[in-house]
C-alpha cells in the first residue's frame, strides 16, 4: 500500500530513482534547460529547489550537502558560484516547467524544465521594471497632470 507516500516513485528502485534525479539535476545545472516528461520534471523541481536554496549560502556544510544528493564536483561548483549569485534575491521557485506536448513514440507528456533567471525571454535583463497596480477606475488624476505640464513646456517653446 502506498499510505502517506507523497513523492512519485516514477516506476523506479529508490537507487535507480535517485541517480536519475541527481543526473537530471546535474544536467539542468550544467545547461540551465533539459527537455523530459512532465511526471520526471515534478519530482526534478522538487529535488532540485531545496538544493538551489542551499547554495545561496555558501558553507563547508552546505556544499557536501549538495554534493551527497548531487555526486558531482563541477555541478556543486557551478551551483555556488554562478546559480546562487543569480538567484541570491528570489525567496523560491527557481525552476519553471513549460509543457511541450506529447512525445511522437509513445505519446508521453514532455515538458522542458529550465531555471528561471537564465531566459531572457522571460525576464530581459534591462526591463526590471515594476508593474503598479491600479487601484480605481478613477484614476486620470496624473495623466491629467502630465498632459497639463506637456502643454506648459510646448506653449513656452513657441
Amino acid at each position: 500500500m502506498r499510505h502517506g507516500k507523497k513523492f512519485n516513485h516514477l516506476g523506479r528502485k529508490t537507487a535507480h530513482r535517485k541517480a536519475m534525479l541527481s543526473n537530471m539535476a546535474c544536467s539542468l545545472i550544467e545547461h540551465k534547460r533539459i527537455n523530459t516528461t512532465e511526471a520526471k520534471a515534478k519530482a526534478l523541481r522538487k529535488f532540485v529547489e531545496p538544493l538551489i536554496t542551499k547554495s545561496k549560502d555558501d558553507t563547508t556544510h552546505n556544499r557536501r550537502v549538495v554534493f551527497s544528493y548531487l555526486r558531482s564536483k563541477e555541478a556543486v561548483t557551478e551551483l555556488f558560484k554562478e546559480i546562487s549569485v543569480k538567484v541570491a534575491d528570489r525567496p523560491g521557485g527557481y525552476v519553471r516547467i513549460i509543457k511541450l506536448g506529447n512525445r511522437q513514440g509513445d505519446n508521453a507528456p514532455m515538458a522542458m524544465v529550465e531555471l528561471v533567471d537564465y531566459n531572457e525571454l522571460y525576464n530581459p535583463k534591462g526591463n526590471k521594471a515594476k508593474k503598479s497596480t491600479r487601484r480605481s477606475r478613477r484614476g486620470g488624476a496624473k495623466k491629467t497632470e502630465a498632459a497639463a505640464v506637456e502643454t506648459q513646456t510646448s506653449q513656452e517653446e513657441e
